[in-house]
């Protein structure tokens, strides 16, 4: 640990760089420090801390930066939380619509009020979960040979797919693939739909395996998709005016496009503490981020299912206010999809009785 008096030192640099964007100064120290003493002790201390790397000067006779070790010293030690007040949180709650018990629709506001309330791009994932199972399947006619089908899981998420026919749809058709999913779905796990189960349960049908063949391979795919975790990402273009990008922006911008290592940002390494994992410069295992801190929040969904949002932006950013924030609207998110999930999933007396 920091002798105390460099631990002040070390905070109000962090504060006041990421107040102004300016390097700072001992005279400016002196001035925001309730410490009694002179400017070249103030000096000494700056030099101590420049040399463990926590501060860094620029250029000559410029003041001090903090370096990405000094970010998380801070982040770690020093960092008092800002308080959320009653409007913070009105605010916070009014960019979501806790109302809707569509976990894609629910996580699309919260991304919009990330990046409304952060100014930087915001990450968000529909929840995950080894354990999910199929809540129903729909098939709606929609031509003579064309039919929509439609996935619901436990977790709420709802995934549609077309599916073109080899046959004629008629009422019957219907009634077989409605009784299939009423015996041999509904309550299933998703990671038991594979190819051997439908390739399995479409032998078994006999002379209607033709009519159905088509159907049970879209439900295939509908489970696969369900089964996997989409990521979007809202607010890139808020980065464009951050001068800390100016030297690698293409790169950053190019990364952001690309689903396969957002999806390996959200899920490499676990969220600690209150479900908050912040990693800074080159703690991200991207060097597309060496100069961005990436805040990741996990909600959970009941005992099961999980899923993250978070924010990207430049090391100079809010940590104190921003934290809380993102935490907060994480509870938001976790409380109204373990409500919905509660709400829909049956107890174990239900199932018996309709069972029986």
């Amino acid at each position: 640990m920091l002798p105390t008096r460099r631990q002040q030192i070390l905070a109000a640099i962090v504060e006041q760089y990421i107040e102004t964007g300016e390097p700072v100064g001992s005279k400016a120290l002196l001035s925001k420090l309730d410490i009694n003493v002179s400017s070249a002790t103030i000096r000494n201390d700056m030099a101590a801390l420049t040399a463990q790397g926590l501060i860094y000067q620029p250029h000559t006779s410029a003041g001090r930066i903090p370096t990405h070790s000094g970010y998380r010293y801070y982040v770690d030690n020093l960092m008092k939380m800002e308080e959320l007040g009653e409007t913070d949180r009105r605010r916070i709650e009014a960019g979501v619509d806790e109302r809707s018990g569509d976990p894609e629709a629910l996580l699309t506001k919260a991304g919009e009020a990330l990046v409304n309330f952060t100014n930087f791009a915001a990450l968000s994932t529909t929840p995950s979960d080894e354990h999910a199972f199929i809540k129903n399947i729909e098939m709606v006619p929609v031509s003579p040979k064309v039919a929509m089908v439609v996935l619901l899981t436990s977790t709420g998420i709802l995934k549609s797919k077309p599916c073109r026919m080899d046959v004629t749809l008629t009422p019957d058709i219907k009634q077989t693939f409605d009784q299939l999913v009423e015996e041999q779905f509904r309550g299933t796990p998703l990671s038991d739909i594979n190819t051997v189960k439908i390739q399995t349960l479409a032998a078994s049908l006999g002379a209607k395996a033709l009519s159905m063949s088509s159907l049970l391979a879209t439900v295939s795919d509908l489970a696969e998709m369900a089964s996997q975790a989409d990521i979007k990402l809202e607010g890139k273009s808020n980065l464009l005016g951050y001068k800390e990008y100016s030297d690698n922006l293409p790169s950053l911008l190019k990364f952001l496009g690309d689903e396969e290592p957002l999806n390996m940002l959200v899920s490499s390494g676990e969220a600690s503490g209150p479900g908050i994992e912040v990693r800074i410069g080159s703690e991200n295992r991207f060097s597309e981020l060496s100069n961005s801190t990436t805040i990741i929040s996990r909600y959970k969904i009941g005992d099961g299912a999980t899923g993250a949002i978070g924010i990207i932006g430049p090391t100079r950013m809010n940590y104190s206010k921003l934290i809380p924030r993102i935490q907060y609207l994480t509870d938001i998110i976790s409380k109204v999809l373990s409500e919905v999930y509660e709400e829909d999933t049956p107890t174990h007396e239900q199932t018996d009785e309709e069972t029986s």
